[in-house]
């Protein structure tokens, strides 16, 4: 039997291109508009937690990161700062794997820790890659350097973790996972 199902497959399409789409159309304005990146974290990993929640298997959130990643150079060849979030899809990964699935999506308060933990140290990883690897000079000491942008990353972390886990919770509540046979 095939490790992901179809049904897998579109959750990581639909999440990858979520996250791709909106970070190649509206992220590159709203950073325009008041320089921070905390649009594209929030994105980010928002998406990232509802494609591991509906699929639950190890390299979910790196197969969406890298898919991501691909649609994101489509549309943007130069935003080459994308492959920071690359790097942090796969953190996410084997932090929400190490933490394990059930006690991030089954015990409330207990994933809610997990998961925002998984979140801002994904966000920090990012933060720190762009900032080290990408971020011109005077970009990034109008911030305080790389921590100041890691610490700008992990905010948006904080911003994708609490839009993630309201949507989850949301669409548990409706009974979301039964209508497909998952509990």
């Amino acid at each position: 039997m095939a490790y992901f199902i179809v049904r897998d497959f579109v959750a990581i399409a639909l999440f990858a291109a979520l996250w791709g789409i909106l970070n190649a159309t509206l992220a590159p304005i709203i950073f325009n508009m008041f320089g921070i990146p905390v649009f594209c974290d929030m994105i980010g990993f928002m998406s990232l937690i509802l494609a591991v929640w509906w699929v639950r298997k190890l390299g979910t959130a790196s197969v969406v990161g890298i898919v991501a990643t691909i649609i994101n150079f489509i549309f943007r060849p130069g935003a080459t700062h994308f492959l920071g979030f690359t790097a942090a899809s796969v953190v996410f990964d084997l932090l929400i794997w190490i933490f394990r699935y059930n006690n991030c999506f089954e015990k409330r308060f207990v994933g809610a820790v997990f998961l925002i933990i998984a979140s801002v140290v994904s966000a920090a990883v990012a933060g720190f890659i762009i900032g080290t690897f990408f971020m011109a000079t005077p970009q990034l000491a109008k911030w305080g350097g790389v921590l100041g942008w890691v610490v700008l990353h992990m905010a948006g972390g904080v911003v994708g973790w609490l839009l993630g886990f309201i949507l989850v919770v949301s669409l548990e509540s409706r009974g979301l996972r039964k209508v497909w046979g998952k509990t």
